[in-house]
């Protein structure tokens, strides 16, 4: 436990030392902006253009962050830099930068930058165990259930069933997914998770406790949205 705070702090840390007018914060520091928050590998940056990525890369290398060439395990491909840096041994924090788009390994989907632009706006970012706080771009939560469905990984299932409580605009949503991927597929992938006997605990092991009402009706809204 001590490890994982000690990453969420040197995050907080190295984002305070950037420019964040010109970055928005996706993936599950984004998420923990909307819900109960949990705990996150990494954290991953979208910026307009290649010059923005490189001046963030000579920030955080300031702060001994060294640059990643392994590649194999990460959700998004394209261009994208990781900077890594050992907190103890062999134990990391990692700061994915993406630049210009995001594209998802398993789907090919792509997001520019000026759609995640366009879909972000200022909230607090928070951690697990932070009580700091700090105002920076987020990406908005219709725009990360639109990501995390079309990803349909284990995390993102976990994330869009937290999520959907706080959708806004669920057509929206669902035409954006439509317009990367076969919805149908995706919809019935995330449903049949949603629905199975292991997935409560699953997600309180990551999540925290969830009373059987709340467990209810964020299971409601996944069947509205699957239909």
């Amino acid at each position: 436990m001590e490890l994982l705070q000690n990453r969420e702090r040197e995050i907080f840390k190295a984002i305070g030392k950037l420019d964040t007018k010109k970055l928005v914060i996706i993936g599950g520091y984004a998420v923990n902006a909307y819900t109960l928050p949990r705990f996150s590998i990494d954290c991953d940056i979208v910026v307009s253009h290649q010059a923005d990525a490189h001046k963030i890369v000579q920030d955080l290398e300031r702060m001994n962050y060294t640059q990643s060439t392994a590649t194999e395990h990460f959700s998004y491909h394209g261009k994208f830099i990781r900077l890594e840096k050992e907190l103890a041994p062999l134990f990391k924090v990692s700061m994915d930068i993406m630049f210009e788009e995001v594209s998802d390994r398993q789907t090919g989907a792509k997001f520019s930058a000026s759609w995640i632009f366009e879909n972000a706006q200022e909230q607090l970012l928070q951690g697990k165990t932070m009580t700091q706080k700090r105002k920076v771009l987020i990406l908005s939560a219709d725009a990360l259930i639109v990501m995390k469905s079309i990803s349909s990984r284990v995390t993102d299932i976990r994330d869009v069933f937290m999520l959907l409580p706080r959708a806004r605009n669920v057509p929206w949503i669902q035409q954006e997914i439509e317009k990367r991927c076969d919805t149908q597929e995706r919809l019935q992938r995330l449903k049949a998770k949603v629905m199975s006997s292991s997935f409560k605990d699953n997600l309180q092991g990551v999540y925290g406790y969830l009373d059987e009402i709340t467990f209810a009706k964020h299971q409601m809204k996944v069947k509205e949205f699957c239909q």
